[in-house]
């Protein structure tokens, strides 16, 4: 099965400093790129690898040090617990989507096939894209391509998408592209599709709720001086896993105690963000946004 390739995959691996016996959390399993690097670093050890697409459970590692877990990481802790794997050594997540999603036409996350609005991670949840489209008000749709997508002329979309509902319900993914490129800028057609469907993949997948409970659990699955190592593409993301790195909260909010020390339960190892180098880049144009950041469990 042709997965994507693993992004920041050497850099990321350095990152979670991984001794042989220990235990790491890939909750991102995708391709297993970053699963197959960690296991072959490992003697004792073990990888509880998570994914909630059920075609990537299927594409497991013949490995008996990984167990897999048929799950979102918002359920972190409970499936560790479950496993006798808490407290892990380290915690590795690639937030981005997988090119084998993406070029699955009838999974609808695509901008370059035609096929049904799903948008599914986890094809066992109700809420899809079509359901969105068709279903949201106006003054929603135009909240969640804003708030998600960064669409500057949301509510245009929105009433064109509402407009166009009246008379045909939208199923594909060819149709609400045909209203998305009436409301673009000539010339940036795709950027703008790609943050129309970035924003219904986020809210299909509550993907920024499950990225926040995620991370409050990544720090009480944690050992003392493990490593959690983030790999973000959209700015609602990484501001996210900054802040919280940072601060411990997802505001960016520092508070310290009586001695002027911050209280946060991480030390942040990356002060700025990594990024893909241009070779990188060149060899896996999806990599062009990623960001790494990596923290230390205090």
């Amino acid at each position: 099965m042709n997965y994507h390739k693993s992004v920041l995959l050497d850099e990321s691996i350095q990152a979670l400093a991984i001794r042989p016996g220990g235990y790491y959390a890939d909750v991102t399993y995708g391709g297993g790129g970053h699963t197959r690097a960690i296991l072959a670093m490992l003697k004792e050890g073990k990888v509880i690898a998570f994914d909630q697409d059920e075609e990537a459970i299927q594409n497991k590692i013949d490995d008996p040090k990984l167990i897999m877990v048929n799950s979102n990481f918002r359920f972190l802790r409970n499936f560790l617990k479950l496993h006798n794997a808490i407290p892990v050594d380290g915690i590795l997540a690639d937030l981005g989507i997988s090119s084998h999603q993406i070029d699955q036409a009838d999974r609808g996350f695509s901008t370059r096939f035609d096929g049904m609005l799903d948008m599914r991670m986890d094809q066992r949840k109700k809420l899809t894209a079509r359901e969105i489209v068709n279903g949201y008000s106006e003054a929603d749709l135009s909240a969640l391509f804003y708030t998600y997508g960064e669409v500057r002329n949301a509510h245009k979309l929105a009433a064109r998408i509402v407009e166009s509902r009246k008379m045909k319900p939208l199923y594909t993914t060819s149709e609400l592209k045909g209203i998305i490129n009436t409301c673009a800028e000539r010339g940036k057609e795709f950027k703008y599709q790609a943050q129309v469907f970035q924003a219904l993949r986020i809210v299909v997948n509550e993907e920024m709720d499950a990225l926040q409970e995620f991370l409050k659990q990544a720090v009480q699955a944690l050992k003392p001086g493990g490593r959690l190592v983030v790999i973000s593409y959209h700015s609602l993301e990484d501001k996210l896993v900054k802040n919280f790195f940072r601060s411990g909260n997802f505001e960016g909010k520092i508070e310290k105690d009586f001695y002027g020390n911050i209280l946060t339960p991480l030390k942040v190892i990356t002060r700025k963000a990594m990024v893909p180098t241009p070779e990188e880049i060149s060899e896996n144009n999806r990599a062009r946004s990623a960001k790494m950041r990596v923290a230390e469990k205090i």
